[in-house]
């Protein structure tokens, strides 16, 4: 593998852009669909929200999607998830048949009841190389300036998985690998409502035993649902589970738990979405994930509850109330 594109120049396709380039010497071309987003990263060579970090100029920057994929070996898909299917969509044509996808953003498409990687299969008419989820504890500010993270390489060709792992790891990057791609994506999508739901507990000025329920019994809603569907038990204590969750709910880097704790503060969504300014995956997979839960006959009570805070139909203490008033059951 020498040549590697990324579709999507936020912060963790650009952290990862620069980690392939610098660290891992390969070709690499980075994408935007945003010409301004481009234009600012060739007159400054920085990410605004990655602080440290300097793109080297080996990186080939592009808005012609056809030129971007062009000669790729993989193609990252880092856009956020409600864009991922027109993206897809525009690419497949440029992406040769034996190019490996691997998929980096996390949600769940409601209209569809799929999966990301389901949605890229949907789209390209076939697996190509094979569709790899990549997804773990990995705030793109720690990968940006080089500091020790581990990652899930996960798809039904596990020969793909294991490409991905060995293209990708370095000293301060390590692939672990995983068949329950299912399970790994419904943990990337389920744990950003899960940080909206500890946000929020802080924002209420309520403590770590509080924050601590809403990370434990949000695995039990993430692994209730995944299971339903046909993944392995096991995947929800792994890296891509446990781990990414509790990073989520407990980092200053998530912009998840920010967003909860505006709102835990009384602001509205509006203004949360202003000053975050940029993707809050949490918020875009709420729907698709109670769809999924009423389609498999699951209950998500911190789910719903972040849902109904979100659309203004409960107050965040109010919420509290409802769950801790839930009748009683063994764990």
């Amino acid at each position: 593998m020498t040549f590697v594109t990324v579709l999507g120049a936020g912060t963790w396709g650009t952290a990862l852009a620069a980690m392939l380039s610098k660290e891992n010497n390969y070709s690499v071309k980075l994408w935007s669909a945003l010409e301004s987003e481009i234009a600012e990263l060739k007159t400054t060579h920085r990410h605004p929200n990655l602080e440290g970090m300097i793109l080297p100029e080996s990186i080939e920057l592009e808005t012609d999607l056809e030129n971007a994929c062009q000669g790729a070996k993989a193609v990252v898909f880092a856009v956020p998830s409600p864009f991922l299917r027109q993206t897809v969509r525009n690419a497949a044509p440029f992406i040769a048949d034996d190019c490996i996808i691997v998929d980096v953003a996390k949600g769940l498409e409601a209209e569809s009841c799929m999966t990301l990687s389901e949605v890229i299969e949907s789209e390209l008419g076939n697996e190509r190389g094979g569709i790899v989820a990549l997804s773990g504890p990995t705030h793109a500010e720690e990968v940006a300036v080089g500091m020790p993270t581990a990652i899930v390489a996960s798809s039904k060709n596990m020969d793909a998985a294991e490409r991905i792992q060995h293209a990708f790891s370095n000293s301060y990057f390590r692939v672990y690998t995983n068949p329950d791609i299912k399970g790994i994506e419904v943990c990337g999508a389920l744990k950003n409502i899960i940080a909206i739901a500890a946000g929020i507990s802080n924002g209420l000025g309520y403590g770590d035993n509080a924050k601590a329920a809403i990370i434990t019994r949000g695995m039990a809603e993430i692994t209730r649902l995944g299971v339903s569907m046909g993944a392995s038990e096991m995947t929800f204590a792994s890296l891509a589970g446990i781990g990414d969750l509790v990073v989520t709910c407990t980092s200053r880097h998530s912009r998840n738990g920010r967003a909860g704790y505006l709102i835990g503060k009384g602001k509205s969504l509006d203004e949360v979405t202003r000053e975050i300014g940029m993707a809050i995956e949490g918020l875009n997979a709420l729907p698709a994930a109670l769809k999924f839960a009423d389609k498999y006959g699951v209950e998500l009570p911190i789910c719903s509850a972040v849902d109904r805070i979100t659309r203004g139909e409960l107050h965040p203490k109010d919420a509290l109330g409802e769950i801790m008033s839930r009748a009683l059951k063994s764990e």
